[in-house]
C-alpha cells in the first residue's frame, strides 16, 4: 500500500534529533568562546556587511569599530526598523530566531530581545536553543594554538557532552613559518624549514591534540588556489602530516575549499569572498590517499556538480553540507538535488556552520523547509518507480544522513 511520501518526509524530520556536524559553536563553560544573544546574533558578519551596503563608505569604519550593543542598535535600525522588509537570509534569519523565542521581530529596538537573555542563565539559553531548534548535539571548531582556546584545554574544564570536538589545522599549518613560534611556545620544536624534524613534531601535534580532544575529524579551510601536488608549504604539511594522521587514526580529514581572504578589509570578518577550485586536485588526493575518508564542501557554487562527480568515483569522498555563500534556499535545493542524484544517501546534505548559538534556530529551520521537498519529489519517484516504500525506509535514510553519516556516528 502507497504512503503519504509528503507526510512521512514531514514525520521522520520531526522524529529525528539533528547532529550538526560543523559549527563555531561552544559551550557555556567556555567563557568568551560562548557566543549567544541578540547583539551576538545581530552583529553576525552577514548582517553587518548588509548595513554597511546602506551606509555611506565614510561611516563604514566607524561602524565596524563601534562597541558590540551599539552596532547591533544600528543594524536594527537600518534593517529592522529603517522602513523596507527583511527579506535577505540573513535578515530573515533574525526573524525566524525571535518568532521561535515569543518574540515581536517588528519591535522598535532590541529591549523586549536582550531581557529574555539577560534573564536566563546561559546553560538554561543553550537548553532552550537546543530544544527548540531540533538539534542534539554539534561539533565544534577547535583550535589549541588559539590565545582565548588553548588554556581550556590546557587547564580542563567542564565540557558539555552536546559539544563534540574537531581540531581545526589552519593556525598550525597556514602561511609557513608564521606558526613555528605558537608550536613552539606548547612544547613542539618544529623548524623554519619544512624538514623531517618539523614534520615529526607537526605529526607529533597533532597526534597529541586528536587524543587530548577526542577529535571526531581534522579540519581545514583552503584558498582557491590550493594545489596537491605542490611545493607550497600547507600542501606539504597536509602530505607529510596531515593525511598520514587520519590514515592511522581512522578520521577524517575535512577540507573546505574557496575562500578568498579580505577582498574588501574594511568590512573586516565580512570582508572575505570566494573563488572555484580546480577539483583534479581532490582527485589526485583521494587517488593517492585511499584509506583516508575526506569530508569535502566546497564554497563556489560552480564548483558542486564536479564534486559530486568526484564524489561518485572515489567512495573515500563525502560532500557535506551548504557552507556560507551556498547556504542559501535556492542554491541549496539544487545542491541537495545534484548530491541524491548522483550519490543517493552517501552525503551529508547541511551542517549549519552557525557562529551564535541563535542561529541553529533559524539556520536549521529554514534548511529542513528547503531540502524536504527534494526528500519528497525523490521518495516520490521511488514509489512511482514500483519500490514499496516504507515510512521506516525514509527514517532510517533521514537519520543517517542528518545524523553525522557513517563516518562520524
Amino acid at each position: 500500500m502507497a504512503i503519504n511520501v509528503e507526510q512521512a518526509v514531514e514525520n521522520a524530520f520531526k522524529s529525528h534529533k539533528i547532529v550538526d556536524i560543523h559549527t563555531h559553536l561552544y559551550p557555556a563553560s567556555m567563557g568568551p568562546m560562548y557566543l549567544a544573544g541578540p547583539d551576538e546574533l545581530i552583529t553576525y558578519h552577514y548582517l553587518k556587511a548588509e548595513t554597511s551596503r546602506n551606509l555611506p563608505l565614510s561611516e563604514v569604519e566607524g561602524f565596524n569599530n563601534l562597541p558590540t550593543d551599539q552596532q547591533a542598535d544600528v543594524v536594527w535600525k537600518m534593517l529592522f526598523v529603517g522602513g523596507t522588509s527583511p527579506i535577505s537570509e540573513a535578515q530573515l534569519g533574525v526573524v525566524t530566531v525571535m518568532n521561535a523565542l515569543g518574540l515581536n521581530p517588528r519591535a522598535d529596538d532590541l529591549s523586549e530581545f536582550r531581557q529574555l537573555h539577560n534573564d536566563m542563565s546561559a546553560e538554561d539559553y543553550t537548553d532552550l536553543v537546543f530544544e527548540k531548534s531540533g538539534v542534539a548535539k554539534v561539533y565544534m571548531t577547535n583550535d589549541p594554538l588559539d590565545p582565548s582556546e588553548g588554556p581550556f584545554w590546557q587547564n580542563g574544564f567542564d565540557l558539555d557532552p552536546r559539544f563534540q570536538c574537531v581540531l581545526r589545522l589552519d593556525s598550525a599549518l597556514m602561511n609557513w613559518p608564521e606558526p613555528v613560534d605558537k608550536l613552539k611556545a606548547i612544547g613542539y620544536e618544529v623548524e623554519t624549514a619544512l624538514n623531517e624534524t618539523t614534520f615529526r613534531e607537526i605529526r607529533r601535534y597533532l597526534n597529541d591534540w586528536c587524543g587530548k580532544l577526542d577529535a571526531r575529524y581534522m579540519a581545514i579551510s583552503l584558498p582557491p588556489d590550493f594545489e596537491y601536488p605542490s611545493d607550497d608549504t600547507t600542501s606539504t604539511l597536509m602530505k607529510e602530516c596531515v593525511y598520514p594522521t587520519a590514515r592511522d587514526r581512522r578520521i577524517p580529514s575535512a577540507m573546505m575549499v574557496g575562500v578568498t581572504r579580505q577582498v574588501n578589509p574594511i568590512l573586516k570578518d565580512g570582508g572575505d569572498s570566494l573563488g572555484s577550485w580546480d577539483l583534479r586536485n581532490l582527485e589526485r588526493i583521494a587517488r593517492d590517499w585511499p584509506d583516508v575518508n575526506f569530508l569535502m564542501t566546497i564554497l563556489s557554487r560552480e564548483d558542486q556538480h564536479e564534486l559530486c562527480v568526484t564524489a561518485r568515483k572515489f567512495p573515500n569522498i563525502t560532500p557535506f553540507g551548504c557552507w556560507w555563500f551556498l547556504n542559501n534556499p535556492s542554491i541549496i535545493q539544487e545542491i541537495t538535488s545534484e548530491r541524491i542524484e548522483l550519490l543517493g544517501t552517501s552525503c551529508v546534505p547541511q551542517h549549519s556552520d552557525a557562529r551564535i548559538l541563535d542561529q541553529l534556530l533559524y539556520k536549521w529551520t529554514h534548511s529542513i523547509r528547503t531540502i524536504a521537498p527534494v526528500f519528497v519529489s525523490k521518495y516520490s519517484d521511488l514509489q512511482n518507480a514500483g519500490w514499496p516504500l516504507t515510512e521506516q525506509d525514509i527514517k532510517n535514510d533521514i537519520a543517517l544522513m542528518f545524523g553525522g553519516g557513517n563516518l562520524l556516528d
